[in-house]
């Protein structure tokens, strides 16, 4: 298949690595999106019906999206799927997917696959991409605010419905909107600030601070105690919706031994 000529591609680097080695790059032929699809089924454990399948993988790489993958030797632990957006005469990049394999993580692989995203992108004149992801996901949150420097502006209630991915717990697929200004100021300080110390960022602070807590165990809980899982979820959609419909952004989020808290200040609407 021909590639069309706006596709964000480079020349590919050798997948074969030393044991231990991880190279990130661009995907290329079915048999690496399949592997890509492999990862997923592995990260999401969800049911066929859930599964984003091989063409979209396709499709991606031929309209200026990106399908990246992290490979230790022939063997693919992680990838990243994006697909190309346009909203206010402005071209993005949506980071639908990025997945890493369960004995491969706390390895910095989804720091690298974002950072290789950002790059990628800057070269091909893009300066915006964004993602979602669940905010009760502590840990995912403070990847995107603190490590990437991404702000949250949108709550989406129930975004993807009702999934088979244990992840989700059968509860609503409640998401925050992430957004990613690839040349803001406050980018380029939060990916210097994990490259030199990890959580080096610090919290803003005033009277206009605002804090929403996540209680640590909330997968357990959700487990366990679903109907209180449900209850919990619906407390921290409504303060989300309360403040960032008052122009409030999430733009940090704090870490404790009971949870998290997500930090929000006013943020102009013009603002990166």
């Amino acid at each position: 298949m021909k590639r069309s000529a706006n596709v964000l591609s480079r020349p590919a680097t050798s997948a074969s690595s030393s044991a231990g080695e991880i190279v990130v790059r661009h995907c290329h032929g079915l048999a690496e999106f399949a592997a890509c699809i492999e990862v997923e089924r592995s990260v999401w454990r969800s049911s066929e019906i859930d599964v984003v399948p091989l063409p979209l993988f396709v499709i991606a790489t031929e309209i200026g999206g990106q399908v990246l993958g992290a490979f230790e030797g022939d063997r693919m632990v992680g990838f990243t799927l994006a697909l190309p957006g346009v909203r206010r005469r402005r071209t993005f990049l949506h980071s639908h997917m990025t997945g890493v394999l369960a004995a491969y993580r706390n390895r910095g692989i989804a720091r690298r696959l974002k950072l290789f995203q950002r790059d990628d992108a800057l070269a091909h004149k893009i300066e915006h991409v964004e993602w979602t992801f669940d905010p009760l996901q502590v840990k995912n949150a403070y990847f995107n605010l603190v490590r990437l420097g991404a702000i949250v502006r949108r709550y989406l209630p129930n975004l993807y419905g009702t999934t088979t991915s244990p992840l989700h717990g059968g509860l609503p697929t409640d998401r925050l909107l992430a957004e990613w200004p690839l040349r803001s100021a406050r980018v380029r300080r939060a990916i210097s600030a994990s490259q030199a110390k990890r959580g080096t960022t610090a919290s803003p602070r005033g009277r206009e601070v605002i804090r929403i807590r996540v209680p640590a165990g909330f997968e357990q809980l959700a487990a366990n105690k679903p109907d209180d899982a449900v209850r919990v979820q619906a407390e921290i959609r409504q303060d989300f919706e309360h403040w960032l419909g008052r122009g409030y952004a999430a733009v940090s989020v704090e870490l404790d031994a009971d949870g998290c808290a997500y930090i929000l200040q006013p943020w102009p609407k013009d603002k990166a």
